[in-house]
């Protein structure tokens, strides 16, 4: 018997099959009803099949069920494959399966009549051995074997005659996010119709699952598109169900729908794309066994600009349909660009030619117009100058950058696009990667892109990489113009730059990468790491980047779950028992390996590589991934053995909420209280809070002024009115609530929204609600009000405590604080609302006004007798002494109020103060009537009563 087993590029063409319908439905009818010499191996089938049957040189494929349950987006996937050779003498059987390029086989066993054999991950020799070489006499190519990040796994048996081989081949894969959405991918490529042919997919999110969807099969020429054409539904037989954090999806053709898919059998991929639940926080970290895996993908955040220089191959070679298909991508990639962005075009063969002369131009009608223009015009011609071309767009880049006062935090990069080797110049690739890396210094990234056969994978994969870019490759097909305009929207829209993700030092430990230059729209930052300390029952967490104008800081203590030490059981692909089923662990040395390959591959230094190498196949070895350090031998198991058994268990919702822990649930870590916050904060007591109570602070003359504002719900205050001269506005809207059981009044108010206007030195606002923030200084930034946040800006400093207070400082010279006031289960007359808090007044004018801001610059006097008489100021040590007077007296701008002695409580209901409290809506206290600090809307910055302004 011949055994063999090799990893390799490609797929051998199939025969042709039976393509009747009527054969088909017979086939169905007979395939699954019959019995065998072995085991039901030889089937029965219509005497026309059996004609048919002798005219085939190959086993016939009984069954085909791939299996996978993908939790947290760590995908285990299972494929078994059975295969019958109903022939009278022994044939070869193949089985050939397409599985994603990154991910990582973890198991294969095969069982071959009464004999299995299981696969055994061992670390690779530096020099092959004679049946190795015997094995592998022809290397595959790269051209041979990638085909739109997907590698063929092939293994090849002899089966006896009337007998039967099953395959069952395991592998890992961390999905990553792009535009938006995670994707899974089954191949389906049996080359014939199927008897039995099931694909299942359990989909496990505590975060929650939003946009499931399922499309058309995807056949090879559509590959890498991530769009489907025409008809969006599902393929035939598809059944989806889900619920809030669990999906479940199966493809189950009979023999006759898979007639009607394909004639000779599907050949096409099962897709299935969804995302999940986030918002502008530190993400979401979950945390199992002592090992944590931290997902972060902000959203609702405004782009950053971009200095982009497309160097584009024109050599002889992209004759035909590639500069075409190049032409049209770059055209619809044009249009794209934003009036913010700056960009340039090279095009190179032997030649380089630059459109615009040492500069990058705005994105102008005019210029998008004879940009078009420059590429209709570009003729295939010469040969391949690759050094030229990126030392010609990395200077250009370099000079701009240095010479035009940008935006510290736009994204510059380099968009590269080839389809061959360097044949003009420079050929060297060592050479070629130095100088480019020289050239480019670190300061922007460069993205490459490969077309067709001929091209130097292995180069542009590593300038990428070297370079903090991405590579994609794409065949030569009718459909690469959507594959380059698709990578260009991967990479189209940066959002933050210089990520930081940072924890204890004494906490982690073994943490995969934590900085990134840039983060772009629909994609996701992924660290993993080992915890140090596992009783412990929190971990910081702290996030740092730039966003345009703006500095962001984000920090959360996770809740660190003791009971969920308890590893979740039952996940594919862990069957062997060499795992500890602990899916985050596997992620972390998922993630490490992939890590350490390209720290080789960048690596200059054989001491470092050959240290690298050791390390990434000593962890292969210990989580049982096939790499590029490791191999899978098989081994016999006996003569006896039992025929490998496919063992799966769909993920159970029992214990999952208490075993992964998720930073998107609303829930303070344990021993953590939310309301510590709010007694650590110090801030005056100038504020208005409650049903709203307002109090102004006189430190001058030790004593307090209070008084009640009875509005409407719907009405909107206005606080602080310094537009003219700081620039500054603060607008609070009520909501109403009933009022309390024998209470006097008819209903309750409070502050629902504040808004904050500033126009100096630039335009912008904050709109302040129990639940979020946003900030728009003409780029808008949402934020939680259940997560800590730090935003800077030149002026502007937004910092968000969770659940408890937001402080905002302007200019370094004005403070607010907004206290968050939430119920856990609040009274029919209680709602949850804000109190508006000064805790710094010096930016403002002494001609602020407002219900508050007229009070910041002025003293009241509080004196001793009563309305009918002459008045004696009382001095600061008589204060005391009149608290028992009901006919005490204000003086205020030379009006005269009565007031009477009461204490309030601020800071939610934490502190009491005593003040001296002003009856009927602030009569004669406050200039003019209540009506006369009504807003017409939250944008409102009139500052005179009668007059209406907007920011």
């Amino acid at each position: 018997m011949i055994l063999w087993l090799c990893l390799c590029w490609g797929f051998s063409p199939s025969a042709g099959q039976p393509d009747s319908e009527l054969m088909a439905r017979y086939l169905e009818e007979q395939l699954l009803a019959d019995y065998s010499i072995v085991e039901q191996v030889a089937r029965r089938v219509p005497r026309q099949a059996k004609f048919l049957q002798r005219l085939e040189t190959r086993p016939r494929m009984s069954e085909f069920q791939v299996r996978s349950t993908i939790i947290s987006r760590y995908a285990f996937t299972t494929v078994s494959c059975t295969m019958v050779n109903s022939g009278s003498e022994a044939r070869e059987a193949v089985f050939e399966m397409q599985i994603p390029a990154a991910a990582f086989i973890s198991n294969f066993t095969m069982s071959i009549g009464n004999k299995t054999y299981y696969g055994e991950v061992t670390g690779k020799e530096k020099k092959n051995s004679t049946d190795d070489k015997e094995r592998h006499k022809k290397t595959p190519s790269p051209t041979e074997g990638r085909e739109n990040g997907y590698e063929t796994f092939k293994a090849s048996v002899f089966i006896p005659r009337k007998m039967q081989a099953r395959f069952i081949l395991h592998y890992e894969e961390l999905l990553q996010r792009r535009l938006g959405k995670y994707e899974y991918m089954v191949s389906i490529r049996p080359q014939q119709l199927v008897g039995r042919l099931r694909v299942e997919v359990n989909i496990l999110e505590n975060s929650g699952i939003v946009n499931l969807e399922v499309p058309p099969l995807r056949n090879s020429k559509q590959k890498g598109n991530g769009k489907a054409e025409g008809d969006v539904s599902p393929p035939p037989s598809t059944v989806i169900g889900h619920t809030k954090t669990l999906a479940k999806v199966t493809f189950n053709p009979s023999v006759v729908e898979q007639t009607r898919i394909a004639r000779n059998g599907i050949l096409g991929d099962f897709i299935i794309r969804y995302d999940v639940n986030r918002e502008l926080s530190v993400g979401d970290v979950q945390i199992l066994n002592g090992y944590f895996v931290h997902y972060f993908a902000p959203t609702d955040l405004p782009p950053l600009p971009k200095n982009v220089v497309f160097v584009l191959d024109s050599s002889a070679s992209m004759v035909g349909t590639k500069l075409k298909q190049t032409k049209e991508a770059l055209f619809t990639i044009l249009q794209d660009l934003r009036p913010e962005d700056h960009f340039n075009i090279i095009g190179f063969s032997n030649r380089i030619k630059v459109w615009q002369q040492d500069r990058l131009v705005p994105v102008t009608p005019n210029n998008i117009r004879d940009a078009k223009k420059y590429i209709h015009n570009m003729s295939p011609t010469g040969g391949t100058n690759i050094n030229e071309a990126l030392q010609t767009g990395a200077k250009l880049l370099n000079d701009y950058i240095a010479q035009n006062d940008i935006d510290a935090r736009s994204v510059s990069l380099i968009i590269f696009l080839t389809d061959g080797r360097p044949t003009v110049g420079e050929t060297q690739s060592s050479k070629i990667l130095s100088n480019t890396k020289d050239a480019i210094r670190d300061k922007f990234c460069l993205f490459t892109i490969g077309i067709g056969n001929d091209v130097d994978h292995k180069l542009l994969e590593r300038m990428a990489l070297e370079n903090c870019g991405m590579t994609r490759l794409f065949q030569e097909d009718e459909d690469a113009a959507s594959h380059l305009k698709g990578f260009y929207d991967e990479i189209g829209t940066p959002l933050l730059s210089d990520i930081r993700i940072d924890y204890p030092e004494d906490d982690v430990e073994q943490v995969t990468q934590n900085f990134f230059p840039n983060y772009f729209n629909g994609s996701e930052i992924i660290i993993a790491g080992k915890l140090i300390n596992r009783t412990s029952d929190k971990l910081h967490v702290e996030v740092t980047a730039s966003n345009s104008k703006k500095y962001i800081l984000l920090k959360t203590d996770v809740a660190i779950d003791l009971l969920s030490r308890n590893d979740i059981r039952g996940i594919p692909g862990l069957e062997d028992g060499k795992g500890d089923n602990n899916y985050i662990e596997r992620a972390w040395s998922y993630l490490t390996i992939k890590e350490l390959l390209n720290s080789r591959l960048k690596s200059d230094d054989s001491q470092e590589k050959d240290s690298l190498m050791e390390k990434a196949k000593s962890m292969a070895l210990a989580y049982n991934f096939v790499t590029p350090f490791t191999i899978l031998k098989m081994k016999e198991a006996g003569l006896h053995s039992e025929p490998p058994q496919e063992e799966f268990i769909s993920p159970s919702t029992d214990g999952i909420g208490e075993k992964v822990q998720s930073l998107q649930g609303h829930k303070a870590p344990p021993g953590i209280r939310r309301g510590q916050d709010k007694q650590r904060i110090k801030i005056s007591k100038t504020s208005a809070d409650g049903d709203p109570h307002f109090v102004i602070d006189f430190p001058s003359s030790k004593f307090s002024v209070c008084f009640n504002i009875d509005g409407e719900p719907g009405d909107i205050l206005r606080l602080v009115s310094d537009h003219k001269e700081s620039g500054v506005t603060v607008n609070g809207q009520l909501i109403g609530a009933p009022a309390p059981p024998n209470g006097h009044k008819k209903h309750r108010t409070y502050f629902s929204t504040i808004t904050i206007l500033s126009n100096k030195p630039e335009r912008s606002y904050l709109e302040i609600t129990p639940k979020r923030v946003i900030l728009d200084d003409g780029e808008r930034l949402v934020l939680s009000c259940g997560r800590s946040a730090v935003v800077r800006s030149r002026s502007l400093e937004v910092s968000i405590s969770a659940y408890s207070n937001i402080t905002v400082t302007i200019r370094d010279s004005i403070s607010f604080v907004i206290l968050i006031h939430h119920y856990k289960k609040p009274a029919p007359y209680q709602r949850n609302h804000l109190g508006f808090y000064i805790s710094n007044s010096k930016g403002l004018s002494s001609d602020s006004h407002g219900l508050l801001g007229q009070f910041l610059s002025h003293e009241v006097k509080l004196l001793q007798e009563s309305l009918n008489t002459s008045g004696q100021e009382v001095g600061q040590n008589q204060t005391k002494a009149l608290k028992t007077n009901p006919t005490n007296t204000l003086q205020v701008k030379g009006r005269l109020i009565p007031v009477v002695w009461k204490q309030r409580r601020i800071f939610n209901g934490q502190q009491e103060i005593d003040c001296w409290f002003a009856k009927n809506n602030a009569d004669k206290l406050i200039d003019g009537s209540y009506k006369d600090y009504l807003a017409s809307h939250p944008f409102d910055t009139g500052s005179t009563f009668g007059t209406i302004n907007s920011l």
